[in-house]
């Protein structure tokens, strides 16, 4: 366990850090909401981090001031867009008091550093907002300082910063409106996030991984979302349509740092999301504006022009819809259900989306109705595999724009698989219907689960604690034992024409357990193709299908 780490190990971490965001980039780029002012945030920030590698790579001395100087030096020569020149201020900050320590750091100085990044990070944006990368610095250092005086051992101390982190990214959506609206958490949060454990798989020695853990809104989605809504959205929300942004190299003798100030101040006023930082050696400058030529004029005043990159955001944002339109699909599939395992399934019968809902949380219209706008294609099919949600599907109707809603009355999982293996994309949106509704006759289901209180009920006086066997409508078995009532309950349901029995087994069941019941149930019933598969779901150890 690490009391203190010296310069070696903060080299080391930012090295993993660095990795760790590569290994990950895709996926924090595919986070990107509207309107693409900047590229794309994880490719951004990557860059921005292996520059600082670079600079890192080529710095000889181990001296903790060397080494923070190299890290600031790097990142801030290599920041990309506001996510990278954001991250890049970060590093500033914790660099310049960890430059301080003459051997090593404990945690306590680690948990000022990173309260001074948050700092330069807030000072660098013109008009700071929240609900981005800069709440995410900002709660975990908060968190840090609290902490640092009783977790003493960084394992620990990254432990508690990275879960605060982590609850910061689930706020995003509710602090920024867009977010929300598209589904997802700030990239650029993530991509931090994505740093941060990086700096904490290097002390622990764990893997390098991909590390980017679900994050979802409201609850309700299983993963991030993606850029579809885009489609829904009007050009005219870009105000500002040209993203520019340069270094400003070999600065005039003449120039202050109060005129770094003033140039800040001028280009607020013709544009936002303004980023005007650095020294009297190299300043960075970031800024959305309509006159890209005023930015670059105002600042060949105080030196020379380098790496200038000017990027029309409206143009992208064209060529997003346009890409967007190109891929829509004529038809999609979302399923409800709970279960990671029931819920793997449903994807690899190609369902588009899968929201978590089942017989103890029931997800409302508007869950549902949101989940559906994410799915690119004119008609969805949606699965509630739910009597008690088959009603909000319908009502999502009527609160999904651009598309058609086709609700399949799936009043279980097993209906749901044989609703989606019946799709066909070369059918028409009809057809599929017609066919997904047929397949559901096909299907029995049942389920075995424990009796909650004491009744008597279908002809069964029952304990709570024993455990019944049921299907759409009513208790049919019940014992002391899982195994006994699910083979009391497959008595009771099978008819002569079912060829094939498969079990789903819950969170509570061993996978032996399991595959010792399905051998059982085989040598019952040699007639009968006998599977089990992992379904990870709640309450019930296992849901039955006979076909």
């Amino acid at each position: 366990m690490h009391k203190t780490i010296n310069s070696t190990e903060f080299r080391k971490m930012i090295l993993v850090g660095a990795k760790q965001l590569e290994i990950n980039r895709a996926k924090v780029d595919a986070l990107n909401v509207f309107p693409v002012p900047d590229g794309d945030t994880g490719t951004n920030m990557s860059l921005t981090m292996q520059s600082t590698v670079k600079e890192l790579t080529a710095c000889q001395s181990n001296a903790f001031a060397e080494v923070c100087n190299a890290v600031s030096r790097g990142a801030l020569r290599g920041a990309r867009g506001n996510s990278g020149v954001i991250l890049s201020q970060i590093l500033k900050g914790i660099c310049s008091v960890l430059a301080k320590c003459e051997r090593e750091a404990d945690t306590k100085t680690f948990a000022k550093a990173l309260e001074q990044g948050t700092k330069v990070a807030y000072g660098a944006v013109s008009v700071p907002k929240e609900g981005t990368i800069l709440t995410v610095i900002r709660m975990m250092s908060e968190h840090a300082v609290k902490i640092a005086g009783k977790k003493k051992e960084f394992e620990e101390f990254f432990k508690d910063v990275i879960e605060e982190g982590e609850r910061a990214l689930a706020l995003t959506p509710e602090l920024l409106p867009v977010l929300k609206k598209a589904g997802v958490v700030d990239s650029g949060g993530v991509g931090l996030m994505t740093i941060i454990k990086g700096f904490a798989s290097e002390l622990t020695g764990e893997e390098v991984v991909d590390s980017i853990t679900e994050v979802s809104n409201e609850g309700s989605e299983e993963d991030f979302g993606d850029n579809s809504s885009i489609i829904n959205m009007e050009l005219g929300e870009i105000q500002y349509a040209y993203c520019t942004e340069f270094f400003i190299i070999n600065i005039k003798k003449s120039t202050t740092i109060s005129a770094i100030d003033r140039l800040r101040e001028r280009l607020m006023a013709i544009g936002d999301s303004v980023i005007c930082i650095g020294d009297l050696e190299l300043v960075k400058v970031h800024v959305h504006t309509n006159q890209p030529g005023k930015a670059l004029t105002y600042a060949l005043e105080l030196g020379e022009l380098d790496r200038p990159k000017i990027e029309n955001m409206l143009e992208q944002n064209r060529q997003l819809k346009a890409k967007l339109e190109s891929e829509k699909k004529e038809m999609g599939m979302l399923a409800i259900c709970t279960g990671t395992g029931l819920s793997e399934i449903f994807k690899d019968l190609s369902v588009d989306r899968v929201i978590e809902g089942g017989q103890t949380m029931n997800p409302s219209a508007s869950d549902i109705a949101t989940a559906a706008q994410k799915i690119n294609a004119e008609h969805i099919f949606v699965f509630p595999n739910n009597k008690n949600i088959i009603l909000a599907a319908e009502q999502a109707k009527a609160l999904v724009e651009n598309k058609t809603i086709h609700v399949i009355p799936t009043k279980n999982v097993p209906q749901g698989y044989a609703a989606a293996l019946e799709f066909n994309p070369e059918a028409s949106a009809e057809e599929n219907k017609t066919n997904m509704i047929h397949a559901l006759d096909n299907v029995k289901a049942g389920q075995i689960t424990y009796a909650v209180r004491n009744t008597s009920l279908n002809g069964f006086s029952i304990k709570e604690g024993d455990i019944i066997g049921l299907d759409d409508k009513k208790i049919l078995a019940k014992s002391q034992s899982v195994e006994e009532t699910t083979l009391k309950l497959i008595d009771k349901m099978k008819e002569e024409y079912h060829q094939m029995i498969t079990l789903y087994y819950g969170e509570d069941v061993k996978e032996e357990d399991a595959e010792a019941l399905c051998a059982t149930i085989s040598e019952k019933y040699p007639d009968c193709d006998v599977d089990f598969h992992n379904g990870g779901q709640s309450v019930y150890y296992y849901i039955l299908s006979l076909e």
